[in-house]
This record gives structure tokens, sequence and C-alpha cells, in this order.
């Protein structure tokens, strides 16, 4: 049995956090046109930034993946399936709006902007098609956003324990879960493979797929009850 009072105010360290992050993302959007907006985010480039960025966002295209099947070994295969069926749900809606939509990268939109000179990272396979909405970024807030309802759900059993230090460092983990998936998120922005808004809507895809998923189908693939959260 899990306290829902606990769950919930576990939760919302991450969820109010984010809210606030997405109000400034939004605010910015508002501002600025999309080039000029993605220019000035695109200011300060440097050979550590571009190493940098250029591998980290590769955790969106496999590591991510195998992480998520790290619970196999300790038999909790009802949290691997719960990633999954995120993954398939979020990534389903994805591609339907990445081809419904079907907007040009930057790479493509700045060549028009030929007084613009579209910073670039060496090495990195630019993309010119399917810009909208970021991919990667989906996958980072989708595997975080899990990892947050798992670990809130384990966290808030009423026959865990916790002293006043333990709380403090689970709720320090909760917020670096977000850091994480935020610098992901603007890895594909620094380098240039997509626009602000591209994943701004990638991460509400990843952000609000979990917790639809974890409230529909959390009887089945976490074997939780209504009764059991009191």
């Amino acid at each position: 049995m899990i306290s829902k009072q606990v769950f919930l105010k576990t939760i919302y360290v991450y969820v109010i956090p984010y809210l606030v992050l997405l109000m400034a993302i939004l605010g910015l959007m508002y501002l600025y046109p999309k080039p000029e907006l993605h220019m000035l985010l695109n200011a300060h480039h440097s050979s550590i930034q571009d190493t940098f960025f250029k591998y980290f966002t590769i955790l969106a295209e496999w590591p991510l993946y195998v992480l998520a099947l790290l619970p196999l070994l300790w038999k909790k295969i009802k949290i691997t399936v719960f990633f999954a069926m995120c993954e398939a749900t979020g990534g389903a809606l994805l591609q339907l709006l990445k081809h419904l939509f079907s907007f040009d990268r930057p790479v493509s939109v700045f060549e028009h902007y030929e007084h613009l000179a579209l910073p670039l990272v060496q090495g990195v396979n630019m993309h010119h098609g399917n810009s909208f909405p970021s991919g990667h970024a989906s996958t980072f807030f989708m595997f975080c956003t899990c990892c947050i309802i798992i670990l809130a759900y384990y966290h808030s059993r009423k026959d865990r324990a916790h002293t006043p230090r333990t709380q403090i460092l689970f709720k320090v983990s909760l917020l670096s879960l977000l850091v994480f998936a935020a610098i992901g998120a603007y890895s594909r922005v620094y380098l240039s493979q997509h626009f602000l808004s591209d994943v701004c809507v990638g991460s509400i895809i990843g952000f609000i797929t979990p917790f639809l998923m974890f409230y529909f189908c959390r009887n089945k693939i976490l074997k939780l009850k209504n009764e059991d959260i009191k």
C-alpha cells in the first residue's frame, strides 16, 4: 500500500520545476521569431561544449533503452514493460506529428538567411526534414519521467521509513533527472538539429505520456490497484 499524499508530493518535486521551465520556454518562443531565437540559443560555442553535446545527445539513441532493460536483472519485468509501453505510445504520436507537419530542420531553414551563419558542430550528421517535434527530446523526458514515477511509487510505500537526510537526497535526485532531461533536449538545439519549438513539444510528449500510461494502466503494469493508494 502506498501513501497517495507522499506520492503526489514526490511527483510535484519534478512536475512543478518542469512547468516553470516550460513557461519560460513558451515565453521565449513568444518574444522571439524562430530563427532569431535559435541563433540566440547558439550564441556561445566552444570545443568543449561541442564535444560534450555531440556525445551527450547519443544517449537518447540507444543507451537509455539499454538502461530501461536493467530492471530485468532483478526480475522487475513490469518496470521495463512500463518503459517500453510509454516509449511505444509516445513514439507513435511523435512519428504521426513528424509526418503530419513535416517541418524543415534548422540547416534547411537557414539556407534562406544568407546574413545568418548557422553554427554547426564538426562530425555531426545533419538532418533536413521532419523536424517537429524532437524525438531525442521526447526520449530524454520519457525516460526521466518514467524513472520519477517508479521512484515516487517505491518511495511512497508505507513500509518505507525515510530520514530527513534521505528525503533531501531523494528530492535532489529527482531534480537531477529533470536537469539531465533538459540538457539532453537542449543538445538538439545546440547541435542545430532542432528548433526550440521542436524540443518543447517533444518534451511535452515525453513528460505527459508516462503519467497517462501510469494513470490508465497502473493496475496492469505495476500491479497497483485503486485500493492500494490511500
